[in-house]
């Protein structure tokens, strides 16, 4: 099972191909170093929450959009290892170099955090369309958010959805300004889940919401029982479409 690095970026929005550029650039060195995938994804669909959003997750400025991004790694091991030489690589690589090579964002800002999926389904297809995810979920409530997860899944599977990643908090560190937990209002006892599902367009995406609603095991699954408390709390759950613009992997790269 992979292990993945995600990561949250307010971009200005007239930087779009500066931004494009510097990953192009970059992102190879994670696949030099042992990673299987980067994927860097920009808003497309992504609108203001009534309690969060992605906008307020990364304290999105006039004129900024979003970058939902993440980093597909064979293991916890293998992002260690990779992640050391990298580090190694920061002091002398050029293309980590900030006169050459200016990073075209607030890093202040970037929300970034290491997770491990319990959930994994379907195959990554390049210029895939994006749902991204994140939700806060109580710790000892990560079977119940699986099942779920699971079997939300084989609704979606079924209109289209071609892959599906739910990762559990492994990794995610404080930060002084954002990080994951503020972006969902994580409570007491909450961890924040990095999720992400895949189509082959958003034409597909859109389409298939409506139909999912009609669909009976929705229904169920929205309202069957109503004594059932839901494993999260969706109020605070983020989420949005984001279309690939950076999309690597150790085939396409020649790693």
């Amino acid at each position: 099972m992979t292990y993945i690095e995600g990561f949250v970026i307010a971009v200005p929005t007239a930087d779009k191909d500066r931004f494009v550029a510097h990953a192009e650039s970059i992102d190879p060195l994670f696949l030099e170093n042992g990673a299987q995938a980067v994927v860097e994804c920009w808003q497309d669909n992504v609108t203001k929450g009534h309690t969060t959003d992605f906008f307020g997750a990364v304290d999105c400025r006039e004129g900024e959009s979003v970058a939902f991004s993440w980093v597909e790694w064979p293991n916890k091991a293998a992002r260690t290892a990779g992640m050391a030489e990298i580090d190694r690589l920061f002091e002398s690589d050029p293309r980590f170099d900030p006169a050459k090579n200016p990073v075209p964002f607030d890093g202040k800002r970037m929300i970034f955090g290491c997770f491990s999926p319990i959930v994994e389904e379907g195959e990554h297809r390049e210029g895939a369309y994006v749902q991204g995810f994140l939700v806060p979920v109580p710790a000892g409530n990560r079977d119940a958010y699986r099942t779920a997860a699971l079997a939300m899944w084989e609704i979606m599977q079924d209109y289209g959805a071609t892959r599906v990643i739910e990762a559990w908090q492994d990794e995610v560190p404080h930060g002084k300004q954002t990080d994951f937990f503020r972006a969902v209002k994580a409570e007491d006892g909450e961890i924040v889940v990095f999720s992400f599902v895949e189509w082959t367009s958003r034409e597909a995406c859109d389409s298939a919401h409506d139909k999912m609603m009609q669909d009976e095991r929705m229904q169920r699954f929205m309202g069957g029982n109503p004594d059932a408390k839901p494993p999260f709390d969706g109020r605070r759950m983020v989420y949005g479409g984001f279309a690939p613009i950076v999309d690597f992997t150790r085939a396409t790269a020649g790693a």
